[in-house]
């Protein structure tokens, strides 16, 4: 196997191992709208990034933070459904970063790269920040797990309990915004949204408790990269595109075929 291939194949496992639990709150809430907007907002954060001659990774970091806290502040203050204000924060934010981007003449920046990612051109150090990141943002997960699950069957329950299920929420978003930044690179700003909703969507079916569906989701995120990226080598097609038309058969594929007993949460998750 030669040796860019293997650093594909270890980072891009590595970014489906963090988003598969990721994403299945993300199903389970139906926030795939507030994803598109977090990944929208890190074309923002490149343009930034680059403009203020700052580490991309970190901006990306910062300015999806910046949105997700300011969807919150909205979401309190605006008479505006989440919806709406989602599709402003998007569109804005994914405007700004463009308008930024084109006033930089002096500079040439790969936009395609960006926003559909370069996996094959992965170094070992992005594959130390990749499972470094995501030991951390696991873990994180793992210390939320129980408010934050018992937030999305019923957040009344769940601050009655005293779990704090609005601290939860704000520390996931914080989790998908380190995920945005890390994954970026990889699968690139329009795809990271899909290996976050694909997998877990699919691993639904299967699944009958929340952690099994966690696991499963993370698996079938990487069976989807490493069939991807031996389709893109084989047909010559982008990589980044391919692991996520891999993912989508899988979800095709699971469709078809009997699941197992029903997931023991709420059927209107």
């Amino acid at each position: 196997m030669d040796d860019f291939l293997f650093r594909a194949l270890l980072a891009g496992a590595g970014v489906a191992l963090i988003a598969g639990p990721l994403g299945c709150f993300i199903v389970w809430r139906r926030m795939a709208y507030f994803g598109d907007t977090m990944a929208h907002s890190a074309l923002l954060g490149v343009a930034l990034s680059v403009l203020f001659d700052v580490n991309i990774t970190l901006g990306v970091f910062v300015v999806a933070t910046f949105g997700a806290l300011a969807l919150i502040m909205m979401q309190r203050r605006a008479p505006l459904s989440s919806d709406a204000l989602l599709g402003i924060l998007s569109h804005s934010m994914l405007a700004l970063g463009i308008v930024i981007v084109a006033m930089m003449t002096w500079l040439r920046i790969d936009l395609m790269a960006f926003l559909f990612g370069d996996i094959l051109a992965v170094s070992w150090t992005d594959i130390v920040v990749v499972y470094a990141g995501g030991a951390l943002i696991l873990a994180f997960l793992i210390f939320i797990w129980r408010p934050l699950l018992a937030g999305t069957v019923s957040s009344e329950l769940a601050a009655a309990e005293g779990l704090h299920p609005e601290r939860a929420r704000i520390i996931f978003m914080l989790l998908m915004a380190a995920v945005i930044a890390i994954a970026m690179k990889i699968v690139g700003i329009l795809l990271i949204t899909s290996l976050l909703i694909i997998p877990a969507a699919a691993a639904r079916r299967f699944a009958p408790t929340p952690e099994m569906m966690a696991v499963l989701a993370a698996i079938i995120g990487v069976i989807a990269v490493c069939v991807g990226l031996f389709g893109s080598l084989t047909w010559d097609t982008p990589s980044g595109p391919s692991i996520v038309v891999a993912a989508a058969m899988i979800f095709l594929l699971s469709l078809l075929t009997p699941g197992s007993s029903a997931l023991k949460m709420r059927r209107d998750m």
